[in-house]
């Protein structure tokens, strides 16, 4: 779905600290720890989400967290959320069942540039979880190959077991346009792939970097060596886009939890491009 067709979806509410309810409409086990669910809301159709934005899901009763759109956003009935266990609030986020009730606020955030990607190469790198949040644009590329270039996804996790949609990554290999390349940190017996961090895969990819975006989400370490090779191969600063995460309380830039040097990734990211935040993305902890 191209941007110009947002207009088709209702907007958020006037309020944007006061959730929606929604309910589970399907669940599907990802990994061990990770869970995919599909929430459409209580009352009517969901609002418009770009690629890359993010909802504020609330636990009844636990708390709240932010987590990235994973589907297709071209949807109007539901929204999809991958969601890993990692605290108490994604862990009774992942328990809830088909028919369950959960608050919902947003979509927020920056989006991934597609409408300027568009005749553009593109290469889209993630880590681990970091491919929920590429996905949508991913589903958005597919379903309008003929206005993009060179389509290079590159993925990578720490073990076989930990490969986040292994089945859509072997679908998406088999386009005949489309070069996919997936690693490992650490191999197990069964495994004949690369072996070997995510970055390592950008300088033998296929693509021309006088014309390329690229698109990276992952741990923080993967995203600045991932950033350096692109530039290494050519990739002009300006044509690099990344996807912060942060602690989110508000999600409209009042609290300050997700400050990131002068942003706030709440406002002003996830989706920052790389110019803007080189500085302040060399700088470890901040």
């Amino acid at each position: 779905m191209s941007m110009e067709s947002a207009d088709v979806f209702p907007q958020r509410p006037a309020d944007p600290l006061v959730p929606e309810v929604y309910r589970v409409a399907r669940r599907r086990r990802e990994l061990a720890d990770t869970v995919t669910l599909e929430i459409a809301p209580v009352s009517g159709l969901r609002p418009h989400a770009a690629p890359g934005q993010f909802n504020m899901l609330y636990a009844f009763g636990v708390g709240e967290v932010p987590v990235s759109v994973s589907g297709d956003t071209a949807s109007a009935e539901a929204f999809v959320h991958t969601i890993r266990e990692v605290g108490a609030v994604s862990r009774a986020l992942v328990r809830l069942e088909p028919g369950a009730s959960l608050g919902v606020r947003g979509p927020f955030g920056t989006a991934w540039p597609m409408r300027e990607t568009i005749g553009e190469d593109v290469v889209v790198v993630a880590g681990g979880l970091g491919l929920a949040p590429l996905r949508p644009a991913i589903h958005e590329i597919l379903a309008d190959r003929s206005r993009y270039g060179r389509v290079v996804i590159l993925s990578g996790c720490r073990h076989p077991r930990e490969m986040l949609f292994g089945g859509e990554l072997e679908r998406w290999r088999r386009h005949l346009d489309i070069e996919v390349e997936v690693t490992v940190d650490h191999a197990d017996a069964n495994w004949r792939g690369h072996v070997g961090v995510v970055p390592a895969l950008i300088a033998r990819a296929s693509f021309d970097p006088g014309r390329t975006t690229a698109f990276i989400c992952g741990p923080e370490l993967m995203m600045r060596f991932s950033v350096g090779a692109l530039r290494d191969k050519g990739v002009a600063d300006e044509r690099i886009y990344v996807s912060m995460e942060r602690n989110m309380k508000c999600a409209v830039g009042h609290c300050g939890h997700c400050q990131f040097g002068p942003a706030f990734v709440c406002r002003d990211g996830p989706v920052m491009r790389y110019d803007t935040i080189a500085r302040n993305l060399a700088i470890r902890e901040i």
